[in-house]
This record gives structure tokens, sequence and C-alpha cells, in this order.
């Protein structure tokens, strides 16, 4: 009920989702849930039970199965999204690889791309936290911020390749453009100002 399909293979094995758009081939083509809106070309492919989702961009959410209100605005943004809900990723592969991580946010190319499990994160900014694995707590804003972070938590950056360099170390706090981007390990640090603790 409610449903509009234009393109091949679209909504195709529907029968009791209701409320769903899908623009482009193959969009929401195995969907059953509710709500959902799809454009581009596979986006929301896989898409079952998943509701109140929006998936703009080729590939886009193109795993997804279950997960519910996200937003993935970009080709392959948040393509390999499974069952994580509250999501949002804007730009070109903007959370590509997030799987079960919940209540990110990423916006620019590539930002939060690596990201699978982490939770509740914000990467503003091309590149932002693009290694980042399984932390959680992270805010990354500017270009290429925390950008090696795999799995160090709760650390803030702000400014241009703020922390770049860090991979494991957390709970430190970095506002300036390369403020404390050597730091790779260390935990509990503090630096405010352009390439502030640039060598700690």
């Amino acid at each position: 009920t409610n449903n509009c399909a234009f393109g091949q293979g679209t909504l195709q094995t529907n029968i009791t989702g209701t409320d769903n758009s899908a623009f482009g081939t193959l969009a929401l083509r195995d969907n059953t849930g509710l709500a959902n809106s799809a454009v581009g070309y596979a986006s929301m492919l896989t898409n079952t039970s998943g509701a109140n989702n929006v998936a703009m961009g080729v590939s886009s959410l193109r795993v997804n199965t279950t997960g519910a209100q996200n937003t993935a605005l970009g080709t392959s943004a948040l393509y390999s999204n499974t069952t994580a809900s509250n999501n949002t990723a804007v730009g070109y592969q903007a959370g590509y690889a997030n799987t079960t991580g919940s209540d990110n946010v990423s916006m620019g190319r590539q930002a939060l791309q690596n990201n699978t499990t982490g939770v509740q994160n914000t990467a503003l900014g091309n590149y932002a936290l693009v290694d980042n694995t399984t932390a959680s707590y992270l805010t990354a804003v500017g270009y290429q911020a925390l950008d090696a972070n795999t799995t160090g938590p709760a650390v803030t950056a702000v400014g241009v390749s703020a922390l770049g360099t860090n991979t494991t170390g957390g709970y430190s706090v970095a506002f300036g453009g390369s403020a404390l981007f050597s730091s790779t390990t260390g935990n509990y640090n503090a630096s405010v100002g352009f390439q502030s603790g640039y060598s700690s």
C-alpha cells in the first residue's frame, strides 16, 4: 500500500511493506519494511524489514537488512550497513564499511569510511576518521582530522589534521590545525592552537 517503484527490479519482492519509494534499477529489491526511500541503482538492495531509512546514491545502504532510521546520501554511503540504526552519512563512501555501529554521523568524502562497529562517532570533513574501525565516542572536525585513528576511544580533534597520526591513543583533546599531530598512542593529552603539541 502507498508504494512507488520506478525502475527494473525495484521493490521486486515487496509484499507487506508500505509507504516505500524506490527509484532506480534494483532499488529496495528485497524490501518488506516500511517508509523507506531509495534513489539510485541498487540503493537499499537487500533491505528486508528495515524501516524509515533514506538512501540516495548508487549502492547507498546497499546491504542493509534490518537497520532503521538511517540516512545515506552519496555513492556507496553506508554501503555495508546491515543492522545498525540511527546513522547519518553524507558524501562519497561516507560510513562505507559500517555494519553494526549505530548513532554515527559522517559528512565528507570517505568520512568514517572504515568504521565497522564503533558507535556514537562524529566525523565532519573529507577523510575525517577514515581509518577508524571499532573505536567509539570520537569527534573529528576538519580535513583528515583523526584520520589514522583505528581503536583509540573518546578523542576529540578539531582542525585540519588534528591528531592526524593517532592510532590507538584515547581520551585526548586537540584544537587547531595539526595539533598533537605526531601523537600516536598517547592518552589523556590536551592541546590548543595551530601545531600545538605537534611532536608530542
